[in-house]
């Protein structure tokens, strides 16, 4: 395929080396078996190549080869290396922001199908779970919090809003005797039920997927780190060793996109997010949260967190505009966790780690397409367990001919960050002070 309409060149993240392995985490260090995947090397053909072995290439990548589609992925250090195997593992519907807030800026046209779709990536994930018996701790039940009567409101209007368009499954606590039945703490004024929310082992999803993707005849080639795109008829995707060439391509790295494709680097930028994980803590862990549900917060700069299977409790938070990794995690994160749950001001944290989502302008997903036969999906602004399922199964949608759906999100404008690369982190950073300000003083 020829080389001379449009050439690209990666500078992806370091950690992807011959030996690369995965984060130092809890997920890490429960992971499932799985085998070790050889690098590519030499020359191969597919009918689709997909750059990135997260949740949204393996969702797309197995509805393609569920559909008979010859599928190759290329990750450039593991299965579930980046942000889909570093999560929280919580099941939220819609998108980063509500569908109000969607119809606001940009008309009912454009809202209602996305409203249509916003439940349905938690149930793509439910239905692969069950269909290939993926063992990921999946549990039912989720909590949306708030920590002030403005938050309040705000469930209040999430709760009417979701019902508008179907989901009736959801119920408002006020009461703190009821609230601590479901979360044993006195720092929330109401909390939102979700039955139809949940959590999971996120890097076992992963490498669940992989292994159903493999079953129907998908490749996987670990520790192969995509250095350019030809663009032509039919693309070239190159790695340092190989290259596949494909009728088509999925770009589906997100916040590890790095240099491969300057375009979409240039409309979004990486932020990191911590997570931490304390020994494991008995029938504390059932005394702090009795329902076993998710929960988060609905502040601008959240808290969410949940148990694991073993009783251990996780605990997310933070942003660092930018993705460097910082060296004191847990000093980040631990006072939070003891805001919400005084009892843990003694536990033990086993693991601390950070990954990065991918952050825009207008906090909504950017989709699209590079060239005729180049998708691409990237930007979920830090809302992307549903909607990286969701996007997968329209990216083979499109593929297949079907491009109505995926065209509802490929309508949605792409801005690039005020300030542009050199001043986007600070700008970004001021910003972010001021809304979590507001949070705090409840205004």
């Amino acid at each position: 395929m020829p080389s001379s309409v449009h050439t690209s060149h990666a500078h992806q993240e370091t950690a992807a080396t011959p030996a690369a392995a995965h984060a130092p985490s809890y997920y890490a260090a429960s992971a499932n078996p799985a085998p070790e995947r050889p690098p590519l090397a030499g020359a191969i053909e597919a009918d689709i190549c997909i750059v990135g072995a997260g949740y949204t290439g393996l969702s797309a990548g197995l509805h393609l080869a569920e559909a008979g589609f010859k599928v190759v992925i290329l990750e450039q250090a593991r299965v579930g290396w980046g942000a889909s195997g570093r999560n929280g593992g919580q099941i939220v519907h819609s998108y980063s922001r509500d569908i109000d807030v969607i119809e606001a800026s940009y008309g009912k046209d454009v809202a209602k199908p996305l409203a249509e779709m916003m439940f349905e990536g938690a149930q793509i994930i439910r239905d692969r779970v069950a269909k290939y018996a993926i063992q990921c701790d999946l549990k039912e039940g989720g909590v949306y919090a708030a920590i002030s009567e403005k938050k309040v409101k705000g469930l209040e209007e999430q709760k009417a809003l979701w019902e508008k368009w179907g989901h009736t499954k959801l119920t408002l606590i006020d009461q703190p005797d009821e609230i601590k039945k479901v979360i044993n703490t006195d720092r929330y004024k109401a909390i939102l039920v979700d039955a139809t929310g949940g959590h999971f082992h996120p890097l076992n999803l992963t490498l669940g997927e992989a292994a159903a993707l493999e079953q129907h005849g998908g490749v996987i080639y670990e520790n192969s780190a995509v250095t350019k795109i030809d663009r032509g008829d039919k693309a070239v995707v190159h790695t340092s060793q190989g290259q596949v060439t494909a009728k088509f391509v999925i770009v589906a790295c997100n916040g590890y996109i790095g240099e491969l494709e300057p375009k979409l680097a240039k409309m979004s930028m990486p932020c990191g997010t911590q997570v931490i994980t304390t020994e494991p803590l008995g029938k504390l862990a059932d005394e702090l949260i009795p329902s076993d549900y998710c929960v988060e917060d609905n502040n601008f700069l959240l808290d969410y967190y949940r148990l694991s299977a073993d009783k251990r409790m996780i605990f997310g938070g933070g942003v660092i505009y930018g993705a460097r990794d910082p060296s004191h995690i847990e000093s980040i994160i631990r006072p939070n966790m003891c805001r919400v749950f005084p009892q843990l001001k003694e536990a033990k944290v086993d693991y601390g780690w950070t990954g990065n989502f991918l952050l825009t302008v207008s906090r909504m997903p950017e989709v699209g397409k590079l060239s005729d036969n180049i998708y691409f999906s990237q930007g979920c602004s830090g809302h992307g367990i549903t909607f990286t399922h969701l996007i997968g199964r329209l990216l083979a949608e499109a593929i297949k001919g079907q491009a109505e759906r995926f065209s509802a999100f490929e309508r949605l404008p792409h801005y690039p960050f005020p300030g542009g690369r050199m001043f986007r982190v600070p700008l970004t950073a001021m910003g972010a002070a001021w809304y979590d300000l507001r949070d705090r003083l409840g205004i």
